[in-house]
């Protein structure tokens, strides 16, 4: 079970917006939700987390790119959601090209072509389940300035995102949310 929600910072502290991510493909589209939940530009967080199993947190500060933490890369990659948040470049990995990619079937052949004895679920020659680390991965001073150090933001495990909002002077708010 997932829970999603906006925190959106303005003059008069924060407003939480809970959101559907059923919409959603790509980080883009995850940045210009957020855009859209503050016209001022203020700061907006996306908070999402899969029940115990891992949390992300990404941050939009107007048109800057968004920047982005999650807890266990190795769980959300098993997750629709957690796919949004690792991009290549949050996983240190080259960039796919996309042009390649589409002449690949599922399991990374060409059309038509065997596999070539690869059984179903291997992972030969370091395949992405390797490429994606335990534990978290991102920035890890995302929220620094707004209360919560890296040092906290990386020993929290459940309840990860009521303790970010109470930090944060929000938790009731993301509490009608919920």
């Amino acid at each position: 079970m997932y829970f999603a929600a906006l925190l959106a910072r303005t003059e008069d502290g924060w407003e939480a917006s809970d959101t559907e991510l059923d919409d959603v493909e790509t980080l883009s589209d995850l940045a210009d939700l957020a855009r859209e939940a503050s016209p001022d530009e203020d700061t907006v967080l996306v908070l999402i987390e899969q029940e115990d199993a891992w949390f992300g947190v990404v941050r939009v500060d107007g048109e800057d790119d968004p920047r982005i933490y999650v807890s266990d890369a190795a769980a959300a990659a098993r997750s629709s959601y957690g796919e949004i948040l690792l991009t290549d470049e949050l996983l240190g990995r080259e960039p796919a090209d996309d042009a390649d990619l589409d002449a690949l079937d599922l399991d990374g052949t060409e059309d038509g072509e065997p596999a070539d004895g690869v059984a179903d679920g291997d992972e030969e020659d370091g395949g992405s389940a390797e490429a994606v680390p335990h534990g978290p991965v991102g920035d890890t001073g995302i929220l620094d300035d707004l209360g919560v150090t890296e040092k906290e933001l990386l020993a929290l495990t459940e309840d990860a995102l009521t303790e970010i909002a109470e930090s944060l002077g929000a938790s009731e708010t993301l509490e009608t949310v919920r």
